[in-house]
Protein backbone atom coordinates (compact mmCIF):
# COMPACT_ATOMS: atom_id res chain seq x y z
CA UNK A 1 0.00 0.00 0.00
CA UNK A 2 1.33 2.98 -1.23
CA UNK A 3 1.89 6.01 1.76
CA UNK A 4 -0.17 9.14 1.26
CA UNK A 5 2.88 11.44 1.89
CA UNK A 6 5.92 9.49 -0.51
CA UNK A 7 9.38 10.22 -0.98
CA UNK A 8 12.35 8.41 -2.82
CA UNK A 9 15.49 10.12 -3.78
CA UNK A 10 14.49 13.53 -3.31
CA UNK A 11 17.81 15.71 -4.75
CA UNK A 12 17.90 19.68 -4.05
CA UNK A 13 21.11 21.60 -4.50
CA UNK A 14 21.12 25.46 -4.16
CA UNK A 15 23.18 27.62 -6.74
CA UNK A 16 23.34 31.20 -4.62
CA UNK A 17 25.26 33.55 -6.71
CA UNK A 18 28.93 34.42 -6.55
CA UNK A 19 29.09 31.13 -4.26
CA UNK A 20 29.62 27.34 -4.68
CA UNK A 21 26.60 25.55 -5.10
CA UNK A 22 25.17 23.77 -1.63
CA UNK A 23 23.79 20.46 -1.25
CA UNK A 24 20.40 20.74 1.08
CA UNK A 25 18.87 17.14 0.40
CA UNK A 26 20.50 14.01 -1.39
CA UNK A 27 18.56 10.92 -1.37
CA UNK A 28 15.94 11.84 0.84
CA UNK A 29 12.98 9.08 1.37
CA UNK A 30 10.16 9.38 3.50
CA UNK A 31 6.67 7.52 3.61
CA UNK A 32 3.87 9.30 6.08
CA UNK A 33 0.22 7.94 6.51
CA UNK A 34 -2.73 9.84 6.16
CA UNK A 35 -3.99 11.06 9.07
CA UNK A 36 -0.42 10.46 10.84
CA UNK A 37 1.71 13.14 12.98
CA UNK A 38 5.07 13.20 12.05
CA UNK A 39 8.06 14.74 13.24
CA UNK A 40 11.34 15.77 12.27
CA UNK A 41 14.53 16.32 14.53
CA UNK A 42 17.84 16.87 12.82
CA UNK A 43 20.79 19.39 13.03
CA UNK A 44 20.87 23.05 12.17
CA UNK A 45 21.06 23.58 8.35
CA UNK A 46 20.36 19.84 7.63
CA UNK A 47 17.39 20.84 5.58
CA UNK A 48 14.38 20.38 7.71
CA UNK A 49 12.55 23.41 6.64
CA UNK A 50 13.82 22.93 3.12
CA UNK A 51 11.59 19.82 2.63
CA UNK A 52 8.77 21.28 4.50
CA UNK A 53 8.97 24.24 1.67
CA UNK A 54 10.04 21.69 -1.19
CA UNK A 55 6.14 19.35 -0.27
CA UNK A 56 4.56 22.65 -0.07
CA UNK A 57 5.03 23.16 -3.75
CA UNK A 58 7.64 26.59 -3.06
CA UNK A 59 10.86 24.75 -4.04
CA UNK A 60 11.29 22.19 -7.02
CA UNK A 61 13.86 19.31 -6.16
CA UNK A 62 16.32 19.02 -8.95
CA UNK A 63 15.11 15.11 -9.40
CA UNK A 64 13.18 12.81 -7.07
CA UNK A 65 9.99 11.67 -6.34
CA UNK A 66 7.09 13.48 -4.30
CA UNK A 67 4.02 12.56 -4.21
CA UNK A 68 0.58 13.59 -1.96
CA UNK A 69 -2.36 11.15 -2.09
CA UNK A 70 -0.60 9.27 -5.45
CA UNK A 71 -0.47 12.77 -7.40
CA UNK A 72 2.94 14.01 -8.05
CA UNK A 73 4.00 17.42 -6.40
CA UNK A 74 3.90 20.01 -8.79
CA UNK A 75 3.50 22.89 -7.05
CA UNK A 76 0.97 25.08 -4.68
CA UNK A 77 -1.92 23.93 -3.60
CA UNK A 78 -5.12 24.10 -1.64
CA UNK A 79 -4.44 20.50 0.06
CA UNK A 80 -1.46 21.55 1.94
CA UNK A 81 -1.12 24.59 4.57
CA UNK A 82 2.05 25.88 6.38
CA UNK A 83 2.25 27.08 10.09
CA UNK A 84 5.22 28.56 10.44
CA UNK A 85 7.71 30.10 13.27
CA UNK A 86 7.29 33.60 12.95
CA UNK A 87 3.23 34.45 13.76
CA UNK A 88 2.87 36.00 10.49
CA UNK A 89 -0.50 37.86 11.04
CA UNK A 90 -1.28 41.20 9.17
CA UNK A 91 -1.33 43.84 11.72
CA UNK A 92 -4.46 45.77 10.51
CA UNK A 93 -6.82 42.94 10.57
CA UNK A 94 -8.54 41.37 13.59
CA UNK A 95 -8.23 37.82 14.51
CA UNK A 96 -11.10 37.31 12.71
CA UNK A 97 -10.04 38.78 9.87
CA UNK A 98 -6.98 37.21 9.73
CA UNK A 99 -8.27 33.75 9.86
CA UNK A 100 -10.61 34.55 6.83
CA UNK A 101 -7.62 35.26 5.03
CA UNK A 102 -7.45 31.86 2.73
CA UNK A 103 -11.06 31.72 2.19
CA UNK A 104 -11.43 35.61 0.77
CA UNK A 105 -8.42 34.80 -1.55
CA UNK A 106 -10.81 32.28 -2.86
CA UNK A 107 -13.77 34.68 -3.47
CA UNK A 108 -16.05 32.90 -0.61
CA UNK A 109 -18.73 34.57 0.40
CA UNK A 110 -18.69 36.78 3.81
CA UNK A 111 -21.27 34.83 5.49
CA UNK A 112 -19.76 31.18 4.99
CA UNK A 113 -16.21 32.85 5.83
CA UNK A 114 -17.61 34.00 8.64
CA UNK A 115 -19.30 30.64 9.72
CA UNK A 116 -16.07 28.70 9.13
CA UNK A 117 -13.86 31.11 10.99
CA UNK A 118 -15.89 31.37 14.05
CA UNK A 119 -15.59 27.32 14.21
CA UNK A 120 -12.35 27.57 13.92
CA UNK A 121 -11.72 30.58 16.24
CA UNK A 122 -13.50 28.23 19.21
CA UNK A 123 -11.69 25.34 18.25
CA UNK A 124 -8.00 26.68 19.27
CA UNK A 125 -10.03 28.65 22.45
CA UNK A 126 -9.96 32.03 21.29
CA UNK A 127 -13.47 32.70 21.20
CA UNK A 128 -14.26 36.58 22.65
CA UNK A 129 -10.84 37.79 20.92
CA UNK A 130 -12.65 37.84 17.28
CA UNK A 131 -12.38 42.12 16.71
CA UNK A 132 -8.87 41.93 18.88
CA UNK A 133 -5.69 42.90 16.82
CA UNK A 134 -2.71 40.96 17.10
CA UNK A 135 -0.94 43.63 18.98
CA UNK A 136 -3.45 42.85 21.45
CA UNK A 137 -2.61 39.31 21.76
CA UNK A 138 0.13 37.30 23.48
CA UNK A 139 2.63 35.11 21.42
CA UNK A 140 0.61 31.73 22.17
CA UNK A 141 -2.84 33.74 21.32
CA UNK A 142 -1.08 34.66 18.07
CA UNK A 143 0.24 31.06 17.23
CA UNK A 144 -3.75 30.26 17.52
CA UNK A 145 -4.49 32.64 15.43
CA UNK A 146 -1.85 31.04 12.56
CA UNK A 147 -3.23 27.40 13.32
CA UNK A 148 -6.58 28.74 12.87
CA UNK A 149 -6.04 30.34 9.40
CA UNK A 150 -3.72 27.29 8.20
CA UNK A 151 -7.05 25.58 9.28
CA UNK A 152 -9.54 27.75 7.72
CA UNK A 153 -9.04 26.19 3.90
CA UNK A 154 -9.28 22.53 5.44
CA UNK A 155 -6.12 21.47 3.77
CA UNK A 156 -5.29 17.66 4.25
CA UNK A 157 -2.21 18.31 5.32
CA UNK A 158 -0.51 20.67 7.91
CA UNK A 159 2.93 21.57 7.93
CA UNK A 160 4.66 23.31 10.84
CA UNK A 161 8.04 24.95 10.79
CA UNK A 162 9.25 25.50 14.33
CA UNK A 163 5.62 26.74 15.54
CA UNK A 164 6.64 27.15 18.72
CA UNK A 165 10.47 28.08 19.11
CA UNK A 166 9.27 31.81 19.79
CA UNK A 167 7.15 31.13 22.78
CA UNK A 168 8.35 30.75 26.25
CA UNK A 169 8.40 27.98 27.65
CA UNK A 170 5.50 27.53 29.79
CA UNK A 171 3.06 28.77 26.57
CA UNK A 172 4.89 25.82 24.61
CA UNK A 173 3.83 23.41 26.93
CA UNK A 174 0.04 24.42 26.58
CA UNK A 175 0.43 24.70 23.26
CA UNK A 176 1.86 21.08 22.82
CA UNK A 177 -1.41 19.85 24.63
CA UNK A 178 -3.88 22.57 22.53
CA UNK A 179 -2.24 21.38 19.19
CA UNK A 180 -2.88 18.07 19.92
CA UNK A 181 -6.46 17.94 21.27
CA UNK A 182 -7.20 20.22 17.93
CA UNK A 183 -4.92 17.76 15.41
CA UNK A 184 -7.54 15.04 17.05
CA UNK A 185 -10.72 16.69 16.38
CA UNK A 186 -9.36 17.93 12.99
CA UNK A 187 -7.65 14.37 11.77
CA UNK A 188 -5.39 16.45 9.81
CA UNK A 189 -1.55 14.62 8.46
CA UNK A 190 1.07 16.91 10.17
CA UNK A 191 4.56 17.17 9.55
CA UNK A 192 6.40 18.68 12.71
CA UNK A 193 10.06 20.40 12.30
CA UNK A 194 11.27 21.04 15.97
CA UNK A 195 14.28 21.24 17.53
CA UNK A 196 13.23 19.36 20.20
CA UNK A 197 13.13 15.99 20.89
CA UNK A 198 10.78 15.88 24.11
CA UNK A 199 8.26 17.92 22.11
CA UNK A 200 8.74 15.26 19.12
CA UNK A 201 8.36 12.30 21.27
CA UNK A 202 4.89 13.90 23.00
CA UNK A 203 3.04 15.02 20.00
CA UNK A 204 3.84 12.42 17.42
CA UNK A 205 3.09 9.08 16.10
CA UNK A 206 6.97 8.86 14.60
CA UNK A 207 10.00 10.95 14.75
CA UNK A 208 12.50 10.96 11.89
CA UNK A 209 16.01 11.86 12.87
CA UNK A 210 17.70 13.51 9.49
CA UNK A 211 21.61 12.95 8.74
CA UNK A 212 23.65 16.82 8.96
CA UNK A 213 23.58 18.32 5.48
CA UNK A 214 22.80 17.28 2.50
CA UNK A 215 19.89 16.35 4.50
CA UNK A 216 18.84 12.17 4.36
CA UNK A 217 16.31 10.24 6.52
CA UNK A 218 18.57 8.62 9.45
CA UNK A 219 16.37 6.36 11.45
CA UNK A 220 12.18 6.54 12.09
CA UNK A 221 11.93 6.10 15.67
CA UNK A 222 7.43 4.75 16.24
CA UNK A 223 6.47 6.44 19.23
CA UNK A 224 4.47 3.57 20.87
CA UNK A 225 3.00 5.70 23.50
CA UNK A 226 -0.72 5.61 24.62
CA UNK A 227 -3.20 8.43 23.81
CA UNK A 228 -4.58 10.61 24.64
CA UNK A 229 -1.13 12.14 25.71
CA UNK A 230 -0.96 14.01 29.23
CA UNK A 231 2.24 16.33 30.73
CA UNK A 232 3.05 13.61 33.06
CA UNK A 233 4.25 11.19 30.43
CA UNK A 234 7.11 12.72 30.12
CA UNK A 235 8.84 11.86 33.42
CA UNK A 236 7.92 7.40 32.67
CA UNK A 237 11.04 5.19 31.53
CA UNK A 238 9.32 4.67 27.95
CA UNK A 239 9.42 8.32 27.54
CA UNK A 240 12.88 8.50 28.42
CA UNK A 241 14.06 5.87 26.67
CA UNK A 242 13.26 7.04 23.60
CA UNK A 243 14.34 10.47 24.22
CA UNK A 244 17.73 8.52 24.94
CA UNK A 245 17.44 6.69 21.88
CA UNK A 246 16.57 10.07 19.62
CA UNK A 247 19.39 11.88 21.31
CA UNK A 248 21.93 9.28 20.92
CA UNK A 249 21.03 9.22 17.26
CA UNK A 250 20.66 13.36 16.90
CA UNK A 251 24.10 13.37 18.43
CA UNK A 252 26.22 11.57 16.23
CA UNK A 253 25.14 13.96 12.99
CA UNK A 254 25.74 16.90 15.34
CA UNK A 255 29.24 15.85 16.51
CA UNK A 256 30.29 14.73 13.54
Amino acid sequence: MQAYIQGRNVNLTFRPPNRGPVRALQGFDIDVREGEFLSIVGPSGCGKSTFLNVLLGLIKPDSGDLTLGGKPIAGPGTDRAMVFQEFGLLPWRTVQSNVELGLELKGMPAGDRRTISQRLIEMVGLRGFESHYPHELSGGMKQRVGLARALATDPDVLLMDEPFAALDAQTRDLMQVELLRIWQEAKKTVLFVTHQIEEAIYLSDRVMVMTKRPGQAKKLFPIDLPRPRDYEMRVTPEFNELKFAIWQSLKDEITA
